[in-house]
């Protein structure tokens, strides 16, 4: 096996770290405007919980803090689990693009 190759069972592994737990509560937009909780914070929101397969919607809140509030969660635990890339596992920066034939200006 190659180094940058992956077994199943180490692929499985990390993808289980990454995915929410069973009951695990998120906030949602119900207008197609973001996801994000900087976009319309006022309008309403709601509730959806990770049932081990898919996002189930639960309940509605009023606007963006009460349906957070509601979930119990904060951003920052939720990141902690999806690791960062490893420093130097990129590959290197290709060589800049020189043409093999002269070109001359007229």
């Amino acid at each position: 096996m190659a180094e940058h190759e992956e077994s199943l069972d180490g692929w499985a592994a990390r993808r289980d770290a990454r995915r929410p737990d069973p009951g695990e509560r998120r906030p949602a937009p119900l207008s197609e405007r973001g996801r994000g909780a900087h976009v319309a914070p006022d309008t309403p929101r709601g509730v959806e919980e990770w049932d081990g397969q898919d996002w189930v919607p639960v309940s509605a809140a009023a606007n963006y803090p009460a349906a957070a509030a509601e979930t119990g969660v904060d951003a920052a635990a939720r990141a902690e689990r999806v690791p960062l890339p490893k420093f130097g596992c990129l590959p290197e920066l290709p060589e800049p693009y020189r043409p093999t034939i002269p070109f001359h200006r007229p």
